[in-house]
Parts: structure tokens; C-alpha cells; sequence
């Protein structure tokens, strides 16, 4: 990639490691980045696993301090979402407001904007009543703080930060981070720079809110710094899921599909190897907006170039994305059967999403047992099972293995979308 050459360079001609070896810490300026490639595409990741490579075989990371400057040191910046809640709170859709449509929200914005005019955001804060207040671009002004990794302090003068939205009650105001794209991770400052902004600037107290907006879901999740002038203090206090769709899911409705779909042959694809199934539908989300190269995915994704394969080869293995290759790059784009199942209510998607997973005769198997049994099959009887499939181009018991944790994982987002 790009960024992995171009940091290669600027660790070479700096020699930023014997910096941090000798003095914990390297500070980079906008200026010497840009010899190499524009700073705001070589200093933005907002998951771990867009590092450039040099970062993540040091244990490195990289985080703003000014206008222009970075500091670069062994932190650990980023924060791993914890095991998700399952329940789903049911609003009612919205009424008599015509330029809100839960069928087409296509920014973090709009996911914003629907959140807030449906009650999710007031139910969610508990602070009636919920005015909608600051947001985009502005300074930090200036501030100290530590952060795991390091035993040094870190000095942030009047650096840029961004906040997607804010919303004021009586005794609270919450800063929130939008996002449209399911990841395992999210780079802390997004939360921690507004937080320690507007905490000296206002009496209330400063709620930090993570939001996702995928598959008809709104997920929202409130953190906490425990020591304010600790980046790394960060703690989970709430999280809930709501959808204004009907969720509402019986095992009937699965098996009904399970019995009646027709066992399609295996496709010359290579099996998927794409455990989280809500990140599959979330690519073709993604790529609904545009067409999408494998390089556009891992750039501004949270993918790394082997994920972005695994999980665009496992859409292309369940028929909801196209492929083909232009200029030696491979450009994705959603099948027609993607887009139908894309527009369809939430309920209708997640069983089309079923039916395309099931269409395939391991997976069919393997969860006829699940509801015969009433146990989650173990790797073993995966394994057993797909050998007698006749998959394509699977030949070591290495990659049996590796295989059979993708379709436990599916398995399990089947059965974790039964919601009787």
C-alpha cells in the first residue's frame, strides 16, 4: 500500500525507531510527511488495523498534537469494542416527517438525524429534554495527558478535531462519534480530545457516546474516562440497540426457509474464510454507496488487505457482490440480487441474507443438526461434514479448520437473529 511505502521512507530517513528506543516518543510534522505523500491520508486511521505496516510490527501509534504535528510512540491509542448486547429495542418509525426515511439513511448524518427525531437518542441519554447543539471542526485548544505505553505526558496545543454531534439536556451533554462501518476497534481520541475539550469548558457533565448505524440498527455505546487526564481509562457504562423496523424473529421462520430452498452446487469461489457475518453485510452496505476497489476497502475500512479479500470473496461466494478486474485492480460492485435484498425491511433482509447462506449444503446441514440437537455443532462435525460437500478447493486440514470457524460464526449469526 501507498502509506506502508511511504512510511517506510520517513522511518528511514528520521530514524524514527532509534528516537523512540532512546526517548520513548518521535514528534513528525505535517511538513515532513507530505515529502513523502499528504499528510491526511498517512496520520488518519481510525482502527487499529489500518496502521501502516512499520507501526504494527513495532507497536506503534500515531496521534495529533498540534496543527501540524504528530507524536509517535508505543501507545496503545485504540480501544476493542466489548461483546455486544443482543436485545433490540423496537421505536416507532417516524410520521408525518417526509425528508427522514429509514429505508435510505446514507450518512452517518441522516443516521444522526433519524436517531434524534425518533426518541432513540432522548431514550438512549435519559436527559429530557434533548437539544441538538455544536458540531464539525474545531481546536482543542490546549491540555495534558497520559496514556498507557508511555510513561511521559503528552501536550496537545490547539490541535483539530471533529465532532459529528452533540446533544444538551438538563444536567448532561453528550459528544458523539458517528459511524456507518462495523469494526472491532476505534482509535480513543475521536472520544477523548472533545471530552477533555468541552469537560473545562461547560459545569454539565460530558458523556461520550459511540454510534454505529448498520442493517437497520442503531447501536449506542457510552463510555467514560475514569481519570480525566488518562487517555487510556476509558470504560463501557451503557450500551443498548435500537431498530424503528419490525426484529422480530422465530426459529419457524428459519427453519421454514431451511426446508424449503433448493441446495445450490458450490461455486468456483474460494470458501469464505469471514467469521462475522454482520461485517459481510455491512461491505455491501458500503459498497451500495459506489463501486469499490479492494484498496478502497482497505484504505477506509476497518480491513487490512487479507480481510478485504476474505470478506468481499464471501459476498461474492453468496451471490451479493460482483467482481471484475480493471487496470490489474479488482473492482466490487453489489450484484442485482444484493441491491434487491439491501432495499428490502429488516426483517424480509435477514431472512433473504439467511436464505443465501443456507442455499449452500454444508451450511443447511449443519444447522438442521443445530435445531435437531439443540448444541452448536462442535469443529469436528464441521469438519466431518464438509469433507463430504465437495467444496471448492479445499484440500488441508489447515484450512478444514480454518474454514469450519466461518461457518460456526454464521451459524451463530443465524441463530442469534431468533428473537422469540
Amino acid at each position: 500500500m501507498k502509506n506502508d511505502i511511504a512510511w517506510e521512507k520517513l522511518f528511514e530517513k528520521n530514524d524514527i525507531l532509534k528516537h523512540v528506543e532512546e526517548k520513548g516518543i518521535f514528534t513528525i510534522s505535517a511538513k515532513q510527511i507530505k515529502e513523502f505523500r499528504e499528510p491526511r491520508l498517512m496520520t488518519k486511521f481510525d482502527h487499529k488495523i489500518n496502521l501502516p505496516k512499520i507501526f504494527k510490527e513495532n507497536e506503534l501509534a500515531i496521534l495529533p498534537i498540534t496543527r501540524g504535528d504528530y507524536i509517535i510512540a508505543k501507545f496503545d491509542a485504540y480501544h476493542k469494542f466489548e461483546p455486544e448486547i443482543t436485545e433490540i429495542i423496537n421505536v416507532s418509525p417516524l410520521e408525518n416527517i417526509q425528508s427522514l426515511n429509514d429505508s435510505d439513511i446514507f450518512s452517518e448524518a441522516v443516521a444522526l438525524n433519524y436517531a434524534l427525531a425518533s426518541g432513540i437518542i432522548a431514550d438512549f441519554l435519559e436527559d429530557d429534554p434533548i437539544i441538538a447543539t455544536i458540531s464539525g471542526r474545531m481546536g482543542t485548544g490546549e491540555f495534558d495527558f497520559k496514556i498507557s505505553g508511555t510513561p511521559l505526558s503528552i501536550n496537545v496545543i490547539n490541535s483539530q478535531m471533529e465532532i459529528d454531534a452533540a446533544y444538551e439536556g438538563i444536567s448532561s451533554m453528550a459528544i458523539f462519534e458517528a459511524k456507518m462501518d462495523i469494526s472491532d476497534d476505534f482509535i480513543i481520541r475521536q472520544l477523548y480530545y472533545p471530552f477533555r475539550v468541552w469537560q473545562n469548558r461547560i459545569t454539565k457533565t460530558v458523556r461520550p457516546v459511540f454510534f454505529v448505524y448498520s442493517n437497520g440498527i442503531f447501536r449506542l455505546h457510552e463510555y467514560i474516562f475514569e481519570d480525566v487526564n488518562d487517555y487510556s481509562s476509558i470504560k463501557l457504562i451503557k450500551q443498548k440497540n435500537y431498530s424503528v423496523e419490525d426484529t422480530s424473529i422465530s426459529s419457524d421462520d428459519i427453519r421454514n426457509i431451511m426446508n424449503a430452498l433448493t441446495i445450490i452446487a458450490e461455486p468456483e469461489i474460494p470458501f469464505p474464510q469471514a467469521d462475522n457475518f454482520e461485517r459481510i453485510i455491512n461491505l455491501c452496505e458500503l459498497i451500495d454507496k459506489c463501486e469499490r476497489s479492494k484498496s478502497d476497502i482497505t484504505e477506509h475500512y476497518a480491513f487490512d488487505e487479507r480481510q478485504a479479500d476474505y470478506y468481499a470473496n464471501a459476498a461474492l461466494y453468496l451471490g451479493l457482490l460482483e467482481r471484475r478486474n480493471e487496470n490489474r485492480n479488482k473492482i466490487y460492485e453489489l450484484s442485482k440480487k444484493g441491491k434487491t435484498i439491501l432495499r428490502m425491511n429488516y426483517k424480509k433482509r435477514q431472512l433473504s441474507y439467511c436464505e443465501c447462506i443456507l442455499s449452500h449444503e454444508i451450511f443447511n446441514i449443519m444447522l438442521k443438526q443445530y435445531f435437531n440437537s439443540g448444541y452448536m455443532p462442535s469443529n469436528e462435525d464441521i469438519i466431518i461434514a464438509m469433507k463430504n460437500c465437495g467444496l471448492y478447493k479445499i484440500n488441508s486440514e489447515e484450512t478444514f479448520k480454518r474454514r469450519a470457524s466461518t461457518i460456526k460464526g454464521w451459524l451463530n449469526w443465524i441463530t442469534g437473529i431468533i428473537t422469540e
